[in-house]
């Protein structure tokens, strides 16, 4: 956006600089073109001829459509500037909220894999009943460690659904701020 302001900034010195700046000296062809018309009107004819007329309305279009057309270079250089902006902070977003959803199934298949495992451990305890008050205090650490693994992947689970709710909005915002851009360029 920088860029842009510059190149304007820039492009408006220039005009100044050029409309302050004292007229040069006129060609002798324009001096001879100024003296015929000076002589036509004094000499009774009230207004130049046509073709004069015609040429400087031509000449002053073809002004106009240059300038209209170098305009138009300079704002489409700096929507696809500001495009390209946007179309990396896209990419961006992207490309986090992937690595997002990987880490959420990653802690999804730990879970699974810890709940599979607390149940192999709930069934290990049913089928061992010797030494059952040794084991039963081994079993209720080990529950306890893994009740805490869990609450603890629970947690994760809801800053990694924070996390994607967030980024969904970034999403969004992202889209609308494209959408008022393509609109404001049109």
């Amino acid at each position: 956006m920088s860029s842009l302001y510059t190149r304007s900034k820039e492009f408006t010195r220039n005009r100044k600089s050029q409309s302050d700046s004292p007229p040069a000296s006129p060609s002798p062809t324009a001096k001879t073109l100024r003296h015929e018309r000076l002589s036509r009107l004094e000499s009774g004819g009230s207004n130049p001829t046509s073709s004069d007329s015609y040429g400087d309305r031509a000449s002053a279009r073809a002004r106009r459509e240059a300038r209209e057309a170098r305009l138009a270079t300079l704002t489409s250089r700096a929507e696809e500037d500001s495009n390209r902006d946007y179309k990396k902070l896209y990419e961006s977003a992207l490309s986090e909220n992937q690595k997002l959803k990987t880490k959420l199934q990653e802690a999804q298949l730990e879970l699974a894999d810890i709940k599979s495992k607390l149940e192999k451990m709930a069934q290990q305890k049913q089928e061992k009943t010797s030494d059952r008050s040794s084991m039963l205090e081994m079993e209720k650490r080990e529950r306890r460690a893994l009740e805490r693994k869990m609450s603890e992947m629970e947690e994760e689970m809801k800053v990694l659904t924070e996390l994607k709710s967030d980024n969904q909005r970034l999403k969004d915002e992202n889209g609308a701020l494209i959408r008022v851009i393509s609109k404001l360029s049109k």
